[in-house]
């Protein structure tokens, strides 16, 4: 599986040190996922290394192999289950530690999993807790846990409920993040094989803001990407808001809100626009000829 991790087509990948690895495999995993990072072609992939929670026995020794012991590829390590910013920080301070005294030249960024009902209260003051953090997290099968939802899976659609039942945990988590500058991503989606299942939940983040979702199988990768790329339509047009906006602006009476076809444009029209043309772009999409 670490062998087949960097040709997936993911933006992002993580080695995972805490749910995917049984108790007594814990040690032995801290030196495969190193040698993983060392050894394999990784790419433009983001890299990121999935530590413990802060109460087990395991997370201090995950820190200190991992970021001793990895090269400079490290990016990241993602800390699950935070309930409290001294918990981000605690993190952050170790890591200053680390790098001090092995003279390590690029700075370890950190990404946060809230996946309890205490993490969501402090979700603000967790968002804002040291400037290494990059990413917020929902977890949703912990926190289903955490708040006693009667499901047995967690992340996918609930029939029963008239509704999205994490409709405010999703909301809440995007506005913490985004007021502090993070990208904002969706858990994983357990179903595997559930493909279009997948693709209709994911749409559900996807039109509330989010930057992307997590793949627990090869086959979601591609479903995801999917969902969360503008279509070329939208990019297209995108562009010719952003066009037409700037001729608007800065020819003849300068308006700063003229008609587009049938709609308004104006400033906010230009900063809805923009968004969807830089993540198009970081997908690799060019606009249509002509």
């Amino acid at each position: 599986m670490l062998a087949k991790a960097p040709g997936l087509g993911a933006d992002m990948v993580f080695l995972d040190l805490e749910d995917a690895v049984a108790p007594m495999e814990k040690p032995a995993a801290r030196d495969k996922i190193v040698k993983a990072i060392n050894d394999l072609d990784w790419g433009e992939t983001v890299l990121c290394v999935r530590v413990n929670a802060w109460d087990t026995e395991w997370t201090y020794r995950d820190v200190i192999a991992i970021v001793e012991g990895a090269s400079e590829r490290l990016d990241e390590l993602m800390l699950p289950k935070v309930e409290s910013a001294a918990e981000v920080q605690a993190l952050d301070m170790l890591l200053t530690q680390i790098e001090k005294s092995t003279g390590r030249q690029s700075r370890v960024g950190i990404e946060a999993q809230i996946e309890t009902a205490r993490g969501l209260i402090n979700v603000d003051e967790i968002c804002g807790a040291s400037d290494r953090l990059e990413t917020i997290i929902f977890g949703p099968a912990d926190f289903a846990a955490s708040t006693e939802m009667p499901v047995l899976t967690g992340g996918v659609q609930i029939p029963e409920y008239p509704g999205d039942h994490f409709h405010y945990v999703f909301s809440r988590i995007l506005m913490a993040g985004r007021a502090n500058g993070l990208q904002v991503i969706d858990g994983p989606f357990l179903k595997i094989r559930e493909l279009e299942q997948l693709r209709d939940y994911a749409m559900r983040p996807r039109i509330l803001g989010y930057d992307g979702k997590w793949a627990l199988h090869p086959d979601q990768v591609k479903v995801i990407n999917e969902v969360f790329t503008p279509t070329q339509e939208q990019f297209d047009r995108a562009f010719d808001i952003l066009e037409a906006y700037e001729k608007a602006t800065t020819e003849g009476d300068r308006k700063g809100a003229v008609m587009f076809g049938d709609e308004m444009i104006d400033e906010a029209s230009r900063k809805m626009a923009n968004k969807f043309v830089m993540r198009g772009e970081r997908a690799g999409m060019s606009r249509s000829a002509g």
